[in-house]
């Protein structure tokens, strides 16, 4: 990463932003599962701080956090449309109530490959949260739980999400 390109990223939810949204989320989270025993499904990469930082806010402290991967961009800045699962949930979810926590919703189909793939490991019940969703770019309805903001259709960066694996530290969502 050369310093002019650093230097070209522009803040478009401050960090500060997305803590206040993060413990508000939370909220709505524990009192959804006060009387449950959650299992938190993390989507890689992009969702690992995140996820990390709402589970820190939340009130429940024998919650099961679980870890699943896909990929359906590849190295470009569109989805390539085909989601590949590339690691696989390891725990049994079967019977319990999940929660699934993603970066970013843009067209919906990952989001719809990975509520299928957790709906075959016959759950109780699942909730969607994500930090992220692009409303203009939806291919089709998703059903999100708890959501962080609405952004346009922008390529976003931080925050965990990336760039060629770069830029996934920035404390902030930010866009070239």
């Amino acid at each position: 990463m050369s310093e002019q390109t650093y230097n070209q990223i522009k803040v478009l939810i401050s960090e500060k932003e997305i803590d206040d949204k993060i413990t508000a989320m939370a909220r709505e989270i524990n009192e959804t599962y006060k009387d449950t025993l959650p299992v938190i499904v993390c989507v890689l990469k992009g969702s690992f701080i995140f996820c990390s930082n709402l589970v820190k806010k939340l009130n429940l402290p024998l919650l099961e956090i679980e870890f699943l991967a896909v990929s359906s961009y590849g190295n470009e800045i569109v989805t390539s449309g085909k989601v590949n699962l590339t690691m696989p949930l390891t725990g049994s979810i079967e019977g319990k109530d999940v929660l699934l926590v993603e970066d970013i919703v843009d067209t919906g189909i990952t989001s719809k490959f990975l509520i299928n793939y957790i709906k075959e490991h016959n759950p109780k019940s699942i909730k969607f949260a994500s930090l992220l969703c692009k409303p203009e770019k939806l291919q089709d309805h998703i059903n999100i739980d708890y959501l962080g903001f609405n952004i346009e259709d922008k390529f976003v960066i931080g925050y965990g999400l990336d760039y060629h694996g770069k830029y996934r530290t920035l404390p902030y969502i930010g866009y070239f």
